[in-house]
């Protein structure tokens, strides 16, 4: 007789041992994805509160903020984890865990305390320094350009920096710290390099691979020591010495595109001349109208002789839209116990935009190159006295148009488009004219093609600078007393002006 009555087989065992595994993982990931608030209190390494140090949901954009008693309280899933950041402390990752109430003390960072800024006759750690004092990071200056000034717009708090002209050789920012100031009609802020005070041209050929740093004194409490020639801000900029060890080499080479920004639009030839004649009847209906109907429509007709009825697109055919630009800066570095150095030079070689007509022996557009050479040499004379040797070389050499390019592009804005061609052919009965046709109307206008072209300039500038300085250490005598002693001499400037 068989027995019916039921029980638990090892298949059922497991199908049941299955369902209870699923339930219990559906409740874990249920419990791990449970909201919770969180509070807590920001305190810093002496046990003071810190209002508004950022608190943030790593991954994500929800955070808050400490109020004034350094409480917060934010909602987060119990597997989340928070990213505490404060401006001078280091940043510091917590899981949640399922805590509800979590207090943080935030360390400061050590490195940063510490840092040395260049300020005036000397250095200081940033800890010490109670004036407003800005040091750039050298890495922020090695931007895509030949030009020290144009990076530091937009780099620096409180630094207003803008570009008159983007023109090679011409593009020297103007810059003003913390607004412009009533000491006198100069606004532009005192330049050292090195202690010794140079122009604003100066500081655009320096090579940021030479820079070991780059501080900018913005208020009365850092500038003081330089009285009413520091009223516009002071910029400070220390060139790399030598280190003790093997020479290091360093090579940096530079390929960049260089293009305008934004383009105006200009109407088309037909377009001008229809709103050209719809102005002078809003000022006269009367008036007689610049361009008569015949001239817009064979202007306009297909297959129309460009020399009779001209349509210039002026800034098409004077200007390209980009160029190439190259760079490039070597460097060594080494000594020993008793000599270091630090030896760099470097080469730029900007392009302007401009075209060249093919007919000419000569180029008309920009081409503006710069040489620099750099020797920093210390040399210990005694275990308390240094020796410092800076030579500086900068030479210029700039080749463009008789005018600006900036005059060039005033021609092409203000020009006719419809009334000369840029150049006539030679035809049979010009056929021994060895020099380019320029068009013109009656010899009255000038055109925009025979300014750019008909001639050239060349313009130099070499700067040399020698620099001696003694360093003695007065330890000896008392802690903390040092001497230093500085002959700077200028050299020579030369340039000319050519005639045409």
């Amino acid at each position: 007789m068989k027995d019916k009555r039921k029980g638990f087989n090892g298949d059922t065992l497991r199908k049941l041992l299955l369902l209870a595994l699923c339930i219990c993982s559906c409740t874990l990931s249920l419990f791990a994805q449970r909201s919770i608030t969180v509070t807590g209190i920001l305190t810093d390494e002496n046990g003071e509160t810190m209002p508004g140090v950022s608190i943030l949901v790593q991954g994500t954009t929800r955070g808050v903020t400490t109020d004034l008693d350094g409480s917060f309280k934010i909602d987060v899933k119990t597997d989340d984890v928070l990213v505490v950041s404060f401006l001078g402390y280091e940043t510091q990752t917590i899981k949640i865990e399922g805590r509800q109430k979590i207090n943080i003390q935030l360390k400061p960072k050590a490195n940063e305390l510490d840092e040395v800024t260049i300020v005036a006759f000397g250095k200081q750690k940033k800890n010490s320094v109670i004036g407003s004092i800005s040091t750039v990071n050298v890495k922020d200056l090695k931007v895509p350009s030949s030009n020290l000034t144009t990076a530091l717009a937009g780099n620096i708090a409180g630094i207003i920096a803008y570009q008159r002209s983007g023109e090679p050789g011409r593009d020297n920012a103007d810059f003003f710290v913390r607004g412009i100031t009533t000491f006198g009609a100069n606004v532009n802020p005192l330049i050292l390099i090195d202690n010794v005070e140079l122009t604003t041209t100066d500081l655009a050929r320096l090579q940021p691979d030479d820079i070991a740093s780059f501080s900018i004194m913005k208020d009365a409490t850092a500038t003081a020591l330089y009285g009413a020639r520091g009223a516009n801000g002071v910029i400070l900029v220390t060139t790399k010495q030598g280190s003790e060890g093997p020479v290091k080499i360093s090579i940096r080479l530079e390929n960049s595109l260089s293009a305008p920004t934004r383009n105006v639009e200009f109407a088309d030839p037909v377009t001008y001349m229809k709103l050209h004649n719809e102005a002078v009847l809003t000022r006269n209906p009367l008036g007689e109208l610049p361009y008569g109907q015949e001239k817009i429509d064979n202007t306009m007709a297909p297959g129309s002789n460009p020399y009779i009825f001209p349509a210039n697109d002026w800034r098409e055919m004077l200007f390209k839209d980009y160029t190439m630009n190259q760079r490039v800066n070597i460097s060594a570095n080494g000594g020993g116990a008793i000599a270091r150095y630090y030896v760099a030079g470097s080469y730029s070689k900007d392009n302007g935009i401009l075209k060249v007509d093919k007919r000419n022996s000569f180029n008309n557009n920009i081409d503006f190159k710069n040489y620099s050479l750099r020797a920093n040499v210390n040399i210990n004379l005694t275990k308390t006295t240094e020796l410092a040797v800076r030579l500086s070389g900068n030479f210029d050499d700039y080749t463009g148009p008789l005018g600006s390019g900036t005059d060039i592009y005033n021609m092409v804005v203000h020009s006719n488009p419809v009334l000369f061609p840029p150049y006539y052919p030679i035809d049979e009965d010009h056929k021994f004219v060895k020099h380019i046709m320029f068009g013109n109307y009656n010899g009255s206008y000038r055109n925009p093609y025979a300014e750019m072209v008909k001639g050239y300039k060349d313009t130099s500038r070499s700067q040399m600078l020698a620099q001696f300085e003694l360093n003695q250490d007065l330890k000896f005598i008392t802690p903390g007393i040092s001497d230093i002693s500085r002959l700077a001499s200028f050299g020579v400037e030369r340039k000319y002006n050519p005639f045409w």
